[in-house]
């Protein structure tokens, strides 16, 4: 399938050509209005109920201002509780030598002596206030700037911390380029002769390549948080200024402050943030999704901790061997080089790093909550996740855990300093590959653009059975052991669903709600501005089948498609395929994508959307 590879896999498979698929219809389609689609009852539809030369370091001094508490806003509905931070349960001796405590000292709140809660809300927003200053106007000054993006549901700010210089630090963009040539294996291919247009790349002159490090999307996960602290401090006292003459940094320390006020894993509402990056129907995601669109990073590092699982030792008589879990974007219509950029270009160098510092590091994992299933199974492969819909906006995007949650503040030090070592190796390995992401991208986003009305879109896929081996502790003796284990691995994925990719998609005039997320995406859409015909497909739901689910435990929804002559009227809207995120808009669009907006029901009725198999030569305006 196109987008999911192994590490090894060969460049030049990428660009194996393809022959257009032709989407004609046997015989003369019907005429549909599609005002008559949009609002015709629904009568047979059911209800929805690589390493890095010169890296800094930033682990051992105690940096940035003193502590601040600035007050909240008046208008803010903030979170005030804040739980007791309660102890892990006693580590034995032979468990506990394989985690030692490092070497280091941190200046954040949580380290400080006698502390027993990690830090507030308020306390971060005194730090991040503290760092921000003004850089001046040459080259090499950096600003320091906060960043509004939203408040979460009880009001407490979101905000970022923007590390940026002036555009003309940045070096020139090269041309965009051709399709990238033969390369010698353990290389990422770099293009090189230019191309004519297709679409406006992400970059332009005015915009430097950017890094985005997210934290704190659960809030029962605070080291990322924590670490966060440690790395905006040491940006701020020049420790990354070799890294910021390549890539401007942003941060978002705490994505969901509810959920750690709280000490919950959700948001105050009981939604996963993590898992709303396509619907955005949480503040907390939509903020994140602004900045994103805003800023565009070429590489994102979204910090979590992992559940250190009873269960686990009772499967395996052991305990998880683990400092890191470490992943990638894995999901349909992932585009391979950056999968491959992402392989080689940044998590082979973060785990030399991580063994450099006498961290260990494996594969992403989870745990049924059978425990007579002794299955391990890669992160998901759903469009929603954070890690895979930042991967669909064409960036290298990361995804490291760290073992920690459930065992309160054992082996934060640890944790932390996880953290930070995974931080800058990726900070060092974007600043070290800045130009060639560059490149990579403009060619990845000219070539997803041409892909439209063409090929092949995958709309639901799930891992590949195999085979893995891992370390573990012995849980009697503390000795590590490898056991061989049934591994559902997410670097190769099996194609549930695909259908002909369509030159694009038109929704009725009554989904205006669906086209505002779709902008909060930075997903074109268009407004139909004068009546016209096209030649399509229109959707019929024959089935919401929860007996389909797969390992994510949605139901499926099923529809059949009727090739059309559409009649579209002014104020409809169209969504074309020749965009640079024109993967994300299919995971969201398309009815059978289980993640997206029909399945989920953004989307109530299935015959408010439909497929363009031609370009329409019609007028239509840029919805802002």
């Amino acid at each position: 399938m196109r987008g999911i590879v192994r590490p090894g896999w060969m460049a030049r498979q990428a660009l194996a050509g393809t022959a257009m698929f032709l989407l004609v219809a046997c015989g003369s389609p019907p005429r549909v209005r599609a005002t008559d689609v949009a609002a015709s009852p629904t009568a047979s539809s059911p209800t929805p109920s690589r390493a890095v030369s010169s890296q800094p370091s930033v682990t051992t001094t105690r940096l940035g201002p003193p502590v601040v508490v600035l007050p909240s806003p008046a208008a803010a509905r903030a979170v005030v509780v804040t739980p007791p931070v309660l102890d892990g349960p006693p580590v034995p001796p032979l468990i506990a030598f394989n985690f030692p405590e490092p070497a280091v000292s941190f200046a954040t709140p949580a380290f400080e002596s006698g502390r027993t809660a990690y830090t507030t809300n308020d306390e971060l927003r005194a730090i991040l206030h503290g760092l921000a200053r003004s850089g001046g106007q040459g080259p090499q000054d950096t600003d320091i700037a906060v960043l509004p993006l939203g408040s979460s549901q009880s009001g407490v700010p979101i905000e970022a911390l923007a590390f940026t210089r002036p555009a003309s630090a940045a070096a020139p963009a090269t041309p965009v380029a051709a399709p990238p040539v033969a390369t010698a294996p353990g290389t990422v291919p770099t293009p090189v002769a230019p191309t004519p247009a297709v679409a406006a790349p992400s970059e332009t002159p005015s915009r430097r390549p950017s890094v985005l490090l997210l934290a704190g999307q659960h809030g029962d996960e605070p080291a990322g948080t924590e670490a966060l602290v440690v790395v905006a401090q040491a940006i701020a006292a020049g420790r990354f200024d070799r890294v910021l003459d390549q890539v401007d940094i942003y941060l978002v320390p705490r994505v969901n402050p509810d959920g750690a006020a709280l000490g919950q894993r959700d948001a105050v509402d009981g939604s996963d943030v993590n898992r709303d990056h396509l619907l955005l129907r949480t503040p907390e995601a939509a903020a994140v999704a602004q900045l994103v669109r805003d800023v565009a990073p070429l590489v994102v590092l979204d910090l979590h901790e992992y559940a250190v699982d009873a269960g686990f030792a009772a499967r395996f008589g052991a305990v998880q061997r683990f400092d890191a879990l470490l992943q990638y974007a894995t999901v349909g219509n992932e585009p391979p080089f950056f999968t491959k950029a992402a392989e080689e270009w940044f998590r082979t160098p973060l785990l030399a790093s991580l063994a450099s510092n006498r961290l260990t590091a494996e594969w992403y994992y989870t745990l049924s909550e059978d425990l007579a299933d002794k299955r391990l199974t890669m992160g998901g492969v759903g469009a929603d996740i954070g890690r895979n819909a930042q991967g669909l906006k064409n960036a290298v995007s990361l995804l490291l855990e760290t073992r920690g949650r459930g065992i309160g503040r054992t082996d934060l030090k640890r944790r932390v300093q996880t953290d930070v070592v995974a931080v800058g190796s990726v900070l060092g390995s974007a600043a070290a590959h800045a130009a060639d992401l560059v490149k990579l991208r403009q060619y990845v986003e000219r070539d997803i653009a041409a892909q439209a009305c063409r090929g092949e879109a995958v709309l639901d896929a799930a891992p590949t059975p195999s085979e893995h081996v891992i370390a573990v502790i012995d849980a009697q003796t503390g000795a590590v052991r490898r056991v061989t284990v049934v591994w559902d691995s997410a670097l190769e994925l099996r194609v549930l669903k695909s259908r002909p990719r369509p030159c694009g998609y038109w929704l009725a005039a009554s989904e205006s709600d669906a086209v505002r997320r779709l902008r909060q995406l930075g997903i074109d859409v268009q407004q139909i501005d004068e009546a016209g015909e096209v030649r399509g497909e229109t959707y019929r739901e024959i089935a919401f089948d929860a007996t389909v689910a797969s390992a994510d435990g949605l139901p499926r929804l099923r529809v059949q498609t009727q090739p059309v002559l559409l009649d579209v009227v002014a104020g409809g809207y169209f969504v074309s395929l020749e965009q640079p995120l024109a993967n994300l808009a299919i995971a969201a669009l398309e009815p059978e994508s289980p993640y997206g907006f029909a399945a989920r029901r953004v989307i109530g009725d299935v015959r408010a959307e439909a497929r363009v198999l031609g370009r329409p030569d019609m007028r239509t305006i840029t919805v802002p």
